[in-house]
């Protein structure tokens, strides 16, 4: 994801193509190995996946280092393109995060419990990051994604904003997969 995504910022490419490299990266990603491995690029994904019992907790680090070493080998191919940073105030900065992440994964969930389908799965989950990409893009950057983050912004010395996504990405996926568990609880009662 990051590699397409980046080297599309790379090419100068519009915001709304650069939207849709993401969400198109994202689609490739869980149509060509959602089955394999669950297609987690995600480490906010992953740590969500793991409250609500869809990763083992014994496996999420290596989900998470993998993920974060996948979004710096493709930000080093890539260069110094794509790092995160808000044009908005901090605290917007955020909340816009905090909220689209969780649009993210309460959108995987919603998906995943209608179908176990991969092309299904693959072309709602990469339209969901599509517009919210399209959207919040020229706010935040759009990341939902700790990984995505990382890797350009280590290789592009944006060190400081690592930690605010991190956090705030977490933050909307764990509010995600704590209504996903109340809702699920609801559903089989």
């Amino acid at each position: 994801m990051v590699f397409i995504g980046c080297l599309a910022i790379k090419m100068d490419y519009s915001g709304p193509v650069v939207s849709f490299a993401f969400g198109f990266a994202v689609f490739l990603v869980i149509l060509l190995s959602r089955r394999f491995s669950g297609a987690h690029i995600n480490p906010a994904v992953s740590i969500a996946f793991t409250v609500t019992g869809q990763i083992e907790r014994r496996l999420l680090l290596a989900y998470i280092v993998a993920q974060l070493g996948g979004g710096l080998c493709a930000a080093i191919i890539i260069g110094e393109y794509g790092a995160t940073e808000f044009s908005t105030s901090y605290s917007n900065g955020i909340m816009i995060e905090v909220i689209i992440t969780f649009l993210l994964m309460f959108g995987i969930y919603l998906t995943i419990w209608q179908t176990d389908s991969d092309a299904y799965v693959a072309v709602a989950v990469g339209s969901i990051v599509s517009l919210l990409a399209f959207y919040f893009g020229q706010y935040t950057g759009a990341s939902m994604n700790p990984a995505r983050t990382f890797g350009p912004n280590i290789v592009s010395s944006a060190l400081n904003q690592i930690p605010i996504y991190l956090i705030s990405t977490v933050i909307g996926a764990l509010i995600a997969a704590i209504l996903a568990k109340k809702l699920n609880k609801s559903y089989q009662s």
